[in-house]
C-alpha cells in the first residue's frame, strides 16, 4: 500500500538551492517515520535528515544542519527536502524513505537506513562548480 515517488533531482552550481518532493501514497504520516538518505558512487548510504508528526520532530546529519530542511504537507500528503547552500560533496543519489511507527519507541535513527522499510526510487542530484 505505501508507494513512494520521489522529484526535483538536477544540477545546480555550488551555493545553489533543490527542493526534493515524495509523493508519499499510502502513508499517514502519524503511523509512520519519514526520511531522506543519500548515496554516493562507491559509499555507502547516509541518512540526511527524518522528520515524525510527534511535536514536529526533526533530526539531521551533522554534514547538513543549517543547509538542509525536511518537512511534509499533510494536505498533499507530500515530504520535502528543501537544500540550500549545496557544496561539491553533496551530490548523490537522494531517496525519501519510510518506517512504520512503533507505539513507545523512537523512530529509527538516521544511522540505520535498514529499518526503514519502504523506499522511492530516488533521484540524482548533481552540484556543477
Amino acid at each position: 500500500q505505501v508507494h513512494l515517488v520521489e522529484s526535483g533531482g538536477g544540477s545546480v552550481q555550488a551555493g545553489g538551492s533543490l527542493r526534493l518532493s515524495c509523493a508519499a501514497s499510502g502513508v499517514t504520516y502519524s503511523r509512520y517515520c519519514m526520511g531522506w538518505f543519500r548515496q554516493a558512487p562507491g559509499k555507502e548510504r547516509e541518512g540526511v535528515a527524518r522528520i515524525y508528526t510527534d511535536g514536529g520532530s526533526t533530526y539531521y546529519a551533522d554534514s547538513v544542519k543549517g543547509r538542509f530542511t525536511i518537512s511534509q504537507d499533510n494536505a498533499k500528503n507530500n515530504l520535502y527536502l528543501q537544500m540550500n547552500s549545496l557544496k561539491p560533496e553533496d551530490p548523490a543519489r537522494y531517496y525519501c524513505a519510510a518506517a512504520l511507527k512503533v507505539w513507545g519507541r523512537s523512530c529509527p535513527a538516521l544511522i540505520r537506513p535498514a529499518k526503514y522499510n519502504y523506499w522511492s526510487q530516488g533521484t540524482q542530484v548533481t552540484v556543477s562548480t
